[in-house]
Parts: structure tokens; sequence; C-alpha cells
């Protein structure tokens, strides 16, 4: 069980991170560097993130915290509604380390072995964020779903980044669509029944390559 010592030297870490990717890039973050930078002697830093593995892994739990923290979403709404509003969740969550996030994304695929093995735990992420929204993420049918999702966060995602603006138009906008393009596949496909929810998401056909961020996207 975490104390408020360790949250407070794995939020100095994280912060340490995400600031010297923005100003050096991904690869300049040494776990050293980013001890060094939070002021954590380095046993403290290894005790907290003995890896830059779980370092990105600290960086998704955080946000997959900021999200959870407010609660489920509204079950009055529709499925597709309650996954827009915890997608978008996340990304406000993510707001304060856009530039780093950008850093991140843009050298992830110079580190392609930490990519691979982040993949387990962003799937568990959008797990949460299904539960969130109020549908299972268990059994074959959450497992299409959470690659479904999968799909939708990190198509948008390449919008979001890019998006500077106050009130996120442009990110809305793209998730809107990306969430549509994902329920009318559902729709199509042969094996789900005309009778269940729109927020049986399922995978849409993947953006081209250049256009799919590292899962260590946050």
């Amino acid at each position: 069980m975490s104390t408020p010592e360790h949250d407070d030297v794995r939020e100095r870490l994280l912060r340490s991170a995400l600031a010297l990717a923005a100003a050096g890039g991904w690869h300049s973050a040494s776990l050293g560097k980013v001890a060094s930078d939070a002021g954590v002697p380095l046993a403290e830093a290894y005790a907290v993130f003995p890896t830059r593995l779980s370092l990105l892994g600290g960086l998704l739990s955080r946000t997959d915290e900021r999200v959870l923290a407010d609660g489920p979403a509204d079950i009055d709404d529709t499925p597709r509604d309650r996954l827009f509003d915890v997608l978008m969740r996340r990304f406000d969550a993510l707001a304060a380390d856009r530039d780093g996030m950008r850093a991140i994304v843009r050298d992830m695929p110079g580190d392609p072995l930490n990519a691979l093995l982040l993949a387990p735990c962003f799937a568990a992420s959008m797990a949460w964020m299904l539960e969130a929204a109020g549908l299972p993420a268990t059994g074959i049918g959450g497992a299409l779903r959470v690659k479904g999702l999968a799909v939708v966060y990190l198509a948008t995602l390449r919008t979001w980044l890019d998006d500077d603006s106050i009130d996120m138009a442009k990110t809305m906008a793209t998730l809107d669509r990306n969430l549509q393009r994902a329920d009318s596949l559902a729709r199509r496909l042969p094996l789900r029944s005309r009778h269940r929810p729109v927020g049986d998401v399922l995978p849409p056909p993947p953006p081209p390559p250049e256009a799919s961020p590292s899962p260590a996207a946050g």
C-alpha cells in the first residue's frame, strides 16, 4: 500500500520525466537524470521506478487514476456517449503534460522493446476506461472492446497532440468521428447481435501506421 511519502516521490519523478522529455526528448530522460532533476536519491527512485518501462507504466497509471477519480460515467447516457465522456476526461487529465507526451510519442519508435512491453499495461488502461463507461472488459467480447477502444483512442491521440485550443474542439470532433466509425463497423459485423448496445466497440479499420502513436502515449 502506498504512503503519502511514496506518492510524493512518485509524482516528482513523473513530473521530472515529462519535463526532461519535453526539453530534450524521451531518449534524454535517463533514470539518473530523472532522479536528479526531481531531487530524489537514486535508491528512492529505484524503489519506485526501477526501469524506464516502469516509469512509462507509472505515467499510464497516473492518468488512469485521474480519470477514475471522477467516478463512472452517467449510466443514463448511451454507451457511445459514456465512452466519449471517459476518453475526453483522459485527454483533460493529460492536458498539462502535452509537451512531454508529445516528445514521448515522437521518440518511442526508437525504443521498440519498451513500446512492445508496455502494451499489456496500455490494454489494462483501456479496460479500466471501459469499466468507467459501464461496459464490461471481460471475456472474448471484452477483449474485442479493449482492442477497439485502443484503436479509437490512439487514432484520436494524434489530433489531441496538435490541438492547442482551449475547448479541444478538434479532439472532440475526431473522437466523435472515430467512435461513430467503430460503431458503424460493429453494426455491420455478422457476429454482432442487432440488439447489442452501441458501446460494444470493435476495432475500426486501423489508421495508416504513421498515424498510430505508441501505447506509451498515456
